[in-house]
């Protein structure tokens, strides 16, 4: 049923494309839907647009496994419209024509800012490309039972196709189909968490197993351990610099890493779920890797208000809520640790910690809001990468461009705040719901929402995965038109000025997003095993550290310079990727330990965006004027 489902929508997608093809010939056409999209139209694609892999699988595999700290990025992409609808919404639709580099130059004619602009659009694009097609592998593996890379190529054909037959006009009618049906069953998928309750002991038919794990009691002598039960031989320790320690044991032919947990001077072994390489073999729980063998999806509720096997049937939005958050209600979130065993192989540990009901929906379970200093501006960071960003992301800037007036691209934005506003509201209640119902791959969270979706059967499961495919479809399609964009129309037309009728535009854009589209599927299968939410998070450092400043002083400072502006894009772009490049989380993607990185921060806003607006304001007031032209 989920495959039927997924490619009756793939083909529908793909013949409304063909449809719409004929009818964007001229480049107003291909880049920007000719300008006549209706504001509520728009601003439904700006919800199906901004609503991506990140959104939807990420955000709520975050909340799943951290609880409030997920959602914390959507408030901070939430919030981002709001500079998006007073400050820039207006005055983008009245300087620009197809891009966001025509909006800078508006009032400039800077060869400097045509190249920088058009390079930003692309690493800004090409950012948020990557957690677009880390996500569709992930949902395309389970879905079609194929391998993360070929979901990735199959998802960049379909989208690459989408963009060169119609350009903006398919992209933007497929953003709306996309933001409507994702609000809907997401809806129906929450309501059915609330008339499902809360259980300590979730029944799902039959048709999702959930893995209870269990204790073993254990006591030390001298360095060895020795476990209360028969049978049991210790093999390995593994004693991290983090403090935590792990211990391989084999029983009755299998071997298993366990971790060690003390609370009292009592010792105890969790079992855990563990991906170990030995060379170029992978090992899923002790055993060689199979079809048969992935990691088990989790039960994450103990207790439920102090008390075992409880089951509540139905709850009320407030009642599901209190009773998740009770003090007495034991939740597992997961974890996970990597090192090297003493035989050579990477080991990769994911173990439960326990924690209250009442932290779940409290900052600190992922970021040390009370933590120290750094772990305190590393968040801030964040929040003002995501609060910011939103405003100078080039594939949503591009949608003012497909409305025919200023007032509904005001309009078009106001829609877009509700839209997306409701939905977030909607990931909060999907990513407890997936903490709650056992359905957590901890190895692979991005899940969390569709395996969600399969507890309550085969037809829903399949009508989500085909939704969260149309999800990463939509904003693929729109990156990568920002992309074509950039590369056809900033840097061939404007930049090198190379004569073009157009025809020629169209085929130029068309050639473009067959470049960018082969880009992105690389990255994404690079990147795999990422959270996407993360990995947006990085975008949206870069797109506010590169392109806000620019935005901001050209409509706020009459002293801004076509200099000014060029260098700021180009501090923003290189601090802001540095520090990403040079960061811990980028780190473990190495295989390198994150405690070896000389960046202590994962998110660099903090530094790299007040670092472009200063060097806009120095290199302005250093330079002169005169190459200003008025508008």
């Amino acid at each position: 049923m989920a495959v039927i489902i997924f490619f009756i929508f793939v083909v529908f997608v793909i013949g409304l494309s063909l449809y719409l093809g004929n009818r964007a010939k001229t480049s107003s056409g291909y880049y920007a839907a000719g300008g006549k999209i209706h504001w509520s139209v728009n601003g439904i694609a700006f919800a199906g647009d901004y609503l991506s892999a990140a959104s939807f699988l990420g955000i709520c595999g975050m909340i799943a496994t951290v609880g409030y700290d997920g959602f914390l990025y959507s408030i901070g992409y939430l919030a981002g419209w709001i500079v998006a609808l007073f400050v820039v919404a207006e005055p983008m639709k009245r300087l620009g024509k197809y891009t966001f580099t025509d909006a800078l130059d508006a009032n400039y004619n800077s060869r400097g800012i045509k190249l920088f602009a058009a390079i930003s659009t692309l690493i800004v694009s090409i950012c948020y490309l990557i957690p677009q097609m880390v996500g569709a592998g992930v949902l395309v593996e389970p879905l079609l039972g194929i391998p993360h890379a070929w979901g990735v190529i199959m998802v960049g054909a379909i989208v690459i196709t989408i963009v060169a037959t119609a350009g903006m006009a398919s992209t933007t009618y497929v953003q709306f189909l996309k933001g409507t049906l994702l609000i809907i069953f997401s809806s129906v998928l929450v309501g059915a968490v609330l008339i499902r309750g809360l259980s300590t002991q979730p029944d799902q038919g039959g048709k999702v197993p959930f893995y209870q794990y269990t204790n073993l009691e254990a006591t030390m002598s001298g360095d060895q351990f020795q476990v209360s039960e028969p049978g049991w031989t210790v093999l390995e320790q593994a004693s991290l610099k983090s403090g935590l320690e792990f211990v391989k044991m084999e029983h009755e032919g299998l071997e298993g890493w366990w971790y060690l947990y003390e609370h009292d001077g009592v010792l105890t072994l969790k079992e855990t779920q563990s991906v170990v390489f030995k060379g170029n073999e992978k090992w899923i729980n002790g055993a060689p890797e199979s079809v048969d063998n992935e990691l088990r999806q989790v039960s994450n509720l103990e207790q439920i208000r102090g008390e075992e096997n409880v089951n509540t049937g139905r709850l009320g939005i407030f009642e599901f809520l209190a009773t998740l958050t009770d003090k007495d209600t034991i939740v597992r979130t997961w974890k996970n640790a990597s090192f090297v065993s003493e035989g050579g192989d990477k080991v990769t540990v994911y173990y439960p910690k326990e924690v209250s009901g009442d932290k779940i929906m409290r900052p600190g379970l992922k970021f040390k809001v009370e933590g120290t200093p750094l772990e305190r501006i590393d968040f801030l960071s964040l929040m003002l990468a995501l609060f910011l960003g939103t405003a100078a992301l080039p594939h949503i800037l591009i949608r003012y461009y497909t409305v025919p007036n200023p007032a509904s691209a005001r309009k078009s934005t106001i829609v877009a705040i509700a839209a997306i506003g409701f939905f977030y509201i909607l990931t909060l209640f999907m990513g407890l719901g997936a903490m709650t119902n056992g359905v957590i791959n901890p190895a692979d969270n991005n899940m969390s929402a569709p395996l969600l979706a399969r507890s309550f059967g085969e037809m829903l499961f399949a009508i989500i995965s085909a939704i969260a495919f149309a999800t990463i479809l939509g904003t693929v399609s729109g990156l990568i038109v920002a992309a074509s964009g950039a590369i056809a129309h900033d840097l061939f037309d404007r930049y090198f000025k190379i004569k073009m009728d157009d025809r020629q535009k169209v085929n130029a854009g068309k050639i473009s997003a067959f470049v960018v589209g082969g880009i992105a599927i690389l990255l994404g299968i690079l990147f795999k095993g990422m959270n996407v939410s993360f990995l947006v998070g990085l975008a949206f450092a870069v797109a506010a550290s590169a392109n806000l400043p620019a935005i901001i002083m050209l409509l706020f400072w009459k002293k801004t310079t076509a200099k000014g502006i060029a260098a700021s894009i180009i501090v923003g772009i290189v601090v802001s990727l540095g520090m990403i490049a040079l960061s811990p989380e980028l780190f473990s993607l190495y295989g390198l330990s994150p405690l070896d990185a000389p960046i202590p921060l994962s998110n660099p806003g903090i530094v790299s965006i007040p670092l472009s607006f200063i060097t806009l304001v120095v290199v302005s007031l250093l330079t002169p004027k005169k190459g200003i032209i008025k508008a």
